[in-house]
């Protein structure tokens, strides 16, 4: 997004009650609105702060301010701050909501909601850039707070700024649809998926990926070797020959490999930088009944990797068919999730998309290999005669949902982590 152009609206330092009287206090009723106030000395570089208490699990409110003169169509960024006090979980209790209404005060369009995008101290930033929908012509600030049996939140330094139109962040992903054969060695394995890319992009120089997912298991497809044959650690050949390949084609790749550590061997996938090195490995956390009689390990952990164009997470194969994996690398903040799979469910595929609203990419064996929007969409899909496929995606594209609004924030807002789920 591009950066913030000209301030409409700017509030902070509230140090006395005269200083939100264009705000107002809302609560759905009285017996559950929670307190309301301002902190003098409360706010974020020392001056004051709005403040919301509740005394029970039942209490909700916000404070609300509208702000006049809307333009429809208009790019527009809002930030706000807060600071908590016994609230455990922030995202499901603290919620910061724009809605647009026209000049009669009618709502028009979905309203959407400002996720968290990073700590300054105690302080936590929310932010949120859309456009005005068709007949907007002024917005209400929402902040609030509820659903704690004795919590606080502190919010501070409130702005809303008009921009220019937004650069998105464009990604040129590649998957491949290959199946070597008769095969000697890990290695000749792992040669043909590089030949092939190097000879594809060496067709169309101009239109280099960004990142490239290769399937699950590259070193053990048509060799007919065991895992503990092929089994090696990483950094090691396999991630030696894929980082000369991303280094000369400036992209970043994802691939399946047996990874041993001693005498435990993962089925792990590793990402490899632009500049040919390990930027990180994900081991394959649920395994198959076959993979397990194989003697392999599972993996306990769901790291995300941070790129020069945002947040990704790894998953192998059996992985997908169950919702907690894709879950938590989104939790996490993956933007995109990289599915090297031998083969599976297709329909699971594209719904850890959508639940997730993540951008996800497989490249398999023996099912699709296909580029997935967050709407489930596939972008793009590589076939046994064509065998690469290229999707470019925006990652700042607002993929909204009639009536319900963008669910890429609003998802993450409205869950419920609080209540076991076992």
């Amino acid at each position: 997004m591009s950066a913030p152009s000209k301030l409409i609206a700017q509030f902070h330092n509230f140090v006395s009650q005269k200083d939100t009287q264009d705000w107002k206090t809302q609560a759905a009723r009285p017996e559950i609105a929670p307190r309301f106030g301002v902190d003098a000395r409360g706010g974020r570089k020392g001056g004051g702060a709005l403040f919301i208490a509740t005394d029970n699990n039942a209490a909700w409110g916000s404070w609300q301010r509208t702000i006049q003169g809307i333009k429809a169509g208009q790019n527009y960024y809002f930030i706000a701050y807060y600071r908590t006090k016994n609230v455990r979980h922030e995202r499901r209790s603290i919620t910061a909501r724009l809605e647009w209404q026209d000049e009669n005060g009618q709502q028009v369009g979905p309203p959407v909601f400002a996720l968290d995008a990073g700590k300054d101290g105690a302080w936590t930033k929310v932010e949120y850039g859309t456009v005005a929908p068709e007949k907007a012509h002024r917005l209400v600030i929402d902040l609030s707070f509820g659903w704690n049996e004795n919590g606080q939140v502190w919010w501070d330094d409130i702005e809303l700024r008009e921009e220019t139109a937004p650069v998105g962040r464009t990604v040129r992903a590649l998957t491949v649809f290959h199946r070597p054969a008769n095969t000697k060695s890990a290695a000749e394995s792992v040669e043909q998926f590089c030949t092939l890319i190097e000879r594809s992009v060496a067709q169309k120089p101009d239109n280099k990926p960004d990142i490239i997912c290769l399937p699950e298991g590259i070193t053990l497809i048509g060799n007919g070797k065991t895992f503990p044959e092929i089994g090696e650690p990483i950094p090691g050949p396999t991630t030696k020959r894929l980082g000369t390949l991303a280094q000369k084609l400036n992209s970043y790749i994802v691939a399946g490999i047996y990874e041993r550590v001693g005498p435990v061997i993962y089925n792990s996938a590793v990402l490899i930088g632009r500049k040919g090195e390990v930027v990180g490995t994900y081991r394959k956390t649920h395994l198959p009944r076959e993979e397990v009689e194989g003697g392999l390990t599972p993996g306990n952990s769901y790291p995300v990797f941070q790129t020069d164009f945002g947040k990704v997470g790894l998953l192998i194969c059996w992985d997908v068919q169950f919702p907690e994996p894709a879950r938590a690398m989104a939790l996490q903040g993956a933007e995109m999730i990289l599915l090297p799979i031998w083969g599976g469910s297709e329909v699971l595929a594209q719904a850890r998309a959508i639940e997730n609203h993540v951008f996800l990419i497989s490249s398999s064996y023996d099912m699709k290999t296909f580029i997935v929007d967050p709407a489930g969409k596939v972008l793009a899909e590589a076939t046994k005669e064509k065998p690469l496929a290229f999707a470019e995606l925006n990652l700042d594209k607002k993929i909204m949902q009639p009536w319900i609004g963008d669910m890429k924030t609003r998802t993450w807002k409205e869950r419920r982590p609080d209540i076991p789920a076992w």
